[in-house]
């Protein structure tokens, strides 16, 4: 079977969890900026783009080579064999980036490799006429940074955050995948530990804690670009769907928690429980932040507090944080973790965190403040 140069892209700052996932499925990995790499068959194309919590995609590297001029680019792409991948009247769209190389114009590296391609597709094809592209989609991308180009095949199509559970929208919701990395960046143990996030929202994080505690694969209610493509085998798709749902375990009664002031919100995050079969994993519950209290111990907080970016809302912002500071500074037992763009957090919190991390939450620059347990 044959084996390709793949790439799982993911946000800035998680890459090392997004490598720990691909460690974990048994990969070998080499961790660049916004992107881990690996290699794998069309096995571990379906297998990863179903179970990588972490990613935004998972993408075939094509080739990649140097180029200064057009005709380097052309003959580069032109020398690839793209006729293993795209079929006659395969469609493929063709996205573009370029930084830092002599090649700087977009729309024109996107139609010389567009042109390229077709090329070497009409040769291999005999065909003299335009290519119908009336089949499947193939969505390529081209990728120049220091005269250093990059062909990509995108196995996955919509981002991996898509998860299909999100039925129910609220405002600003965090993104699938940047949750699961939030729960993944703990010390949470599902079977002996409290979870809880006390401003839920829409319910992305405990739903994302849910499935980890559950072994559900992410991508098990939905689908991805691959499974239009001839060369990929719906049967070696359905035994993947297969395996990964008989891997779900029943870890008996989880405890986790969550709460929002907003009772709209409670009722979109049932509803999305609800989507992804997890209603009865998550105790939801509308409650204030300051009206929290537990005689648990050993527990873990993670939640995503408004940023107060909007002007006006900073003081709000910092008067919820305060709030979270006198609920939760004296849970000395627990683990708390807290995203936010606010660089002041600390202050308000009225605690310096244990660890701070940078993450890109969508282009907006965030810390996830932890705050670890006195006995971590």
């Amino acid at each position: 079977m044959q084996t390709f140069k793949l790439m799982a892209t993911c946000a800035a700052g998680i890459e090392a969890v997004t490598a720990t996932e691909l460690k974990q499925l048994g990969y070998q990995v080499e961790v660049r900026n916004g992107m881990v790499l690996f290699t794998g068959t069309v096995a571990d194309i379906i297998k990863t783009n179903l179970w990588l919590r972490t990613a935004d995609r998972i993408k075939i590297i094509v080739g990649e080579f140097e180029a200064q001029t057009f005709d380097d680019l052309f003959e580069g792409t032109k020398a690839l064999s793209w006729e293993r991948l795209i079929p006659m009247d395969g469609q493929f769209p063709v996205a573009g980036r370029s930084k830092k190389s002599l090649l700087h114009s977009v729309p024109d590296v996107q139609a010389i490799t567009k042109k390229a391609i077709a090329t070497k597709l009409a040769t291999f094809y005999h065909r003299r006429t335009r290519l119908p592209e009336t089949g499947g989609l193939y969505p390529l991308e081209v990728r120049i940074v220091k005269n250093h180009v990059v062909e990509l095949l995108d196995t996955t199509g919509p981002s991996l955050f898509k998860r299909g559970y999100r039925v129910a929208k609220g405002e600003a919701p965090l993104k699938e995948n940047m949750a699961a990395a939030l729960v993944l960046l703990t010390n949470w143990h599902p079977e002996t530990m409290p979870f809880l996030d006390p401003m839920c929202g829409s319910g992305t994080i405990p739903i994302e804690a849910a499935m980890i505690a559950r072994n559900i694969a992410p991508g098990s209610k939905r689908s991805f670009a691959f499974e239009a493509w001839d060369w990929i085998s719906p049967d070696l798709v359905a035994t993947a769907r297969v395996e990964a749902q008989a891997a779900v375990t029943e870890p008996g009664a989880l405890q986790i928690q969550a709460s929002d002031v907003n009772g709209e919100m409670i009722n979109h995050a049932k509803v999305n429980a609800e989507a992804m079969g997890l209603l009865h994993d998550i105790q939801f519950k509308q409650l204030a932040v300051q009206d929290f209290h537990t005689d648990e111990r050993d527990g873990v907080v993670v939640t995503n507090p408004p940023y107060g970016q909007r002007l006006g809302d900073q003081a709000a912002a910092t008067k919820l944080y305060q709030a979270l500071g006198a609920v939760f500074r004296p849970l000395t037992s627990w683990s708390k973790y807290f995203l936010t763009s606010d660089l002041n957090f600390e202050v308000a919190y009225g605690e310096i965190a244990t660890k701070r991390r940078k993450l890109y939450n969508g282009q907006i620059r965030t810390d996830y403040f932890q705050y670890w347990s006195n006995h971590r």
